[in-house]
């Protein structure tokens, strides 16, 4: 009996990530050392994201179809311009934050704050800086279990071999000024040359805006909206993000005391609080998330979430798949 309870704890508590429990890297990227980026903390949620530092924390293993991961940076912190092979999606948690199209990050600029969140399609240069007076946080989700390398704007390599960074072509990242010497069996990475560079997108500023979902922002509605007291707003997946991402977006808000009943899903399902505190329930056992949390359940297995406060709860939910998933009330 003791050990089953001990078992049944254990593993919830193995699928939800705490924000005051997250462990960040300081130098996964290779513009760590310079200046304006060097206070930048990374994080690993779930999924091995695109770090280049063996050693940075993972926090949940498991595959599920994409990542989640998340950036905090103090006030005026760059995260430098590099581009993806795969989807990469910003939720702003906190903060002010400019993001920056453009191998220079001058192509096109917009504004994201609490709320609001941004999908920014593959091979396009992005950065992006916190403009704000208080260090933000952005939640993020990665297309694919394995988002692949990211490619860095040519300037990225200068600045890091003046700090003292070496990225090797197997994505290795070396640090010489702790004493690492790059392996004598690898290479390091070339620089990026001009032919990648223009064989990237660029973006006009109106282009960038049509893939930002403002906070508030009236949509198609999730399967949840039918509830009572819930509201369900489809961000990725319907409306103006239908594009194929491999993961389906929403936003959920509880008001207080509502429910979301016992329900089982053959895909990943993914919760992070923005806002409240929700009573989530896995199989037998309950526990309370709080803003800045990750939950994820397993597929197969009943789950249900209540607003057991007296504010209502704002939530955002990652569902695997393209398609809209298939929930079985339990």
């Amino acid at each position: 009996m003791t050990d089953s309870l001990t078992a049944t704890r254990s593993r919830l508590t193995d699928r939800i990530v705490r924000y005051g429990d997250l462990r960040p890297c300081y130098d996964a990227f290779i513009d760590t050392r310079t200046p304006g980026s060097d206070k930048k903390e990374n994080f690993t949620i779930i999924g091995p994201g695109v770090s280049e530092n063996p050693s940075q924390h993972v926090h949940i293993a498991e595959p599920h179809g994409f990542n989640i991961g998340g950036a905090r940076q103090p006030p005026a912190c760059n995260n430098s311009q590099h581009s993806h092979d795969t989807v990469e999606v910003f939720y702003a948690h906190s903060g002010t934050w400019r993001m920056n199209l453009g191998e220079h990050g001058d192509d096109a600029q917009a504004i994201l704050r609490p709320g609001d969140l941004i999908s920014i399609p593959t091979r396009v240069f992005r950065g992006f800086t916190n403009i704000g007076e208080d260090t933000g946080f952005l939640w993020a989700v990665l297309g694919g279990d394995d988002p692949g390398r990211v490619l860095w704007a040519p300037q990225v390599f200068d600045m890091a071999k003046e700090y003292g960074l070496v990225l090797m072509e197997d994505g290795m990242l070396i640090d010489t000024g702790k004493g690492e010497t790059p392996p004598v069996d690898k290479q390091p990475m070339p620089v990026t040359t001009r032919e990648q560079v223009e064989a990237l997108q660029r973006f006009s500023a109106e282009q960038l805006e049509s893939c930002i979902v403002r906070s508030g922002s009236t949509g198609p509605k999730g399967p949840f909206d039918s509830l009572r007291g819930i509201s369900e707003t489809y961000l990725i997946g319907a409306g103006r993000m239908d594009w194929p991402h491999g993961f389906r977006v929403s936003e959920v808000i509880l008001a207080p005391g509502a429910v979301i009943p016992a329900y089982r899903l053959d895909v990943p399902d993914v919760w992070f609080v923005q806002e409240g505190r929700a009573v989530c329930v896995f199989e037998e056992e309950t526990t309370i998330c709080s803003s800045g949390d990750t939950i994820t359940f397993p597929r197969g297995d009943t789950r249900s979430l209540r607003n057991a406060g007296d504010v209502p709860a704002r939530l955002v939910v990652v569902r695997g798949g393209d398609d809209e998933a298939r929930i079985v009330w339990s």
